[in-house]
């Protein structure tokens, strides 16, 4: 099996807007083909990094090579890299042939091999035969994929992307994330790709740098960052969870140990190094949860208690609870809609069990 290459590679990159506001130092690789995200809240930076990969932003310190040459030397239209924007940035007064062609006319390619191209992307993106027509005659998911058509007619090494489904309605949204995904596959193109959205971020990428306050919080892959976050920001920030206080209350057999929530729920988790007294920050997602009376007895068998249904918030296929487990520790549980689901409401006690391999220590 080939060792993978790595594509883009930044290293300590630093902007300084001012002594308060300042994103970096950040370091992270992206391998060759990889679809890689930076994911965080508005104002964490993501943006600002994609712009300097870019060129639009000068750094204050660090450096970014591309394919081992460095980057940040170099203008934006030398870096061999394509940026899809939030907006498309379209020309309205240009058809989709033209805005598909514009950067090569830019490069004085010839008229037959620009035909040829320009044909090849709108096939490769679905809009064959809407070469004709203007930005305003199409749609949402229509403009995006002319903009990622003129990204990459340049054939560009790295293909950024700046948010650009946020536009989009929901049910658009998911379709244009999964033709997103399967064009980079097909293609093997290396990508960066800047979202708020958490569940956008797990479905498209390869491995997520979760972003806070300028600073990288975890990089790893979906998988890792949801089921084991490195701290209590991204336990929070992906996903929904339940991140509770607990004292360690000693060792519960050989592999376990028996912790107490601030709110006095008793929990078993697996064996820490903690001496009793000491305080962890425990994650508990609420999916993990099964009601103990329709499990047909495959719930776990520790870790079961019973709780008081605060509210009930119906999504379909799921139910969102919020309880109160122990009379006082508040929790959020996500359950499937079934028949035996139905009768759940406000004020209805339920019996509850999570596994202890599902309750996980944030250590920081």
């Amino acid at each position: 099996m080939a060792v993978p290459k790595v594509e883009l590679e930044v290293r300590g990159l630093t902007k300084r807007y001012s002594p308060q506001v300042t994103v970096g130092p950040l370091s992270f690789e992206v391998m060759e083909g990889e679809f890689f995200s930076l994911l965080g809240p508005s104002g964490c930076g993501k943006t600002t990094t994609l712009r300097c990969i870019a060129g639009f932003e000068t750094l204050s310190e660090g450096a970014i090579a591309l394919g081992g040459r460095r980057l940040d030397d170099r203008p934006p239209h030398r870096r061999d890299v394509g940026l899809v924007f939030q907006n498309y940035a379209l020309f309205p007064h240009l058809t989709v042939f033209d805005n598909v062609a514009f950067g090569l006319r830019l490069r004085k390619v010839d008229k037959a091999a620009i035909e040829r191209r320009v044909g090849q992307m709108l096939d490769l993106v679905d809009l064959p035969s809407l070469g004709a027509r203007y930005p305003a005659q199409l749609s949402g998911g229509q403009q995006q994929r002319v903009a990622i058509a003129r990204s990459l007619v340049l054939e560009p090494s790295l293909l950024l992307f700046d948010e650009p489904l946020s536009n989009l309605d929901l049910k658009l949204r998911i379709q244009m994330r999964y033709e997103l995904r399967l064009l980079q596959r097909r293609l093997g193109k290396t990508a960066v790709y800047v979202t708020h959205d958490q569940t956008e971020a797990l479905a498209l990428s390869d491995r997520i740098a979760v972003l806070s306050q300028g600073r990288i919080e975890q990089i790893g892959t979906p998988s890792e960052i949801y089921e084991r976050p490195a701290s209590a920001f991204v336990a929070d920030f992906i996903g929904s969870s339940n991140v509770l206080q607990a004292r360690v209350r000693g060792d519960d057999g050989p592999a376990d140990t028996a912790v107490e929530t601030e709110h006095g729920l008793l929990l078993t988790i697996p064996r820490i190094p903690d001496v009793a007294g000491a305080t962890v920050t425990l994650m508990l997602r609420p999916e993990r949860f099964q009601m103990a009376g329709l499990s047909n007895g495959n719930a776990a068998r520790t870790n079961r208690f019973t709780a008081s249904v605060r509210d009930v918030t119906y999504l379909g296929e799921d139910l969102h609870l919020r309880v109160l487990a122990s009379d006082r520790q508040p929790l959020l549980v996500s359950i499937k809609n079934s028949k035996g689901t139905r009768v759940i409401a406000s004020g209805t006690a339920i019996d509850l069990a999570i596994d202890p391999e599902d309750i996980h220590v944030l250590r920081r």
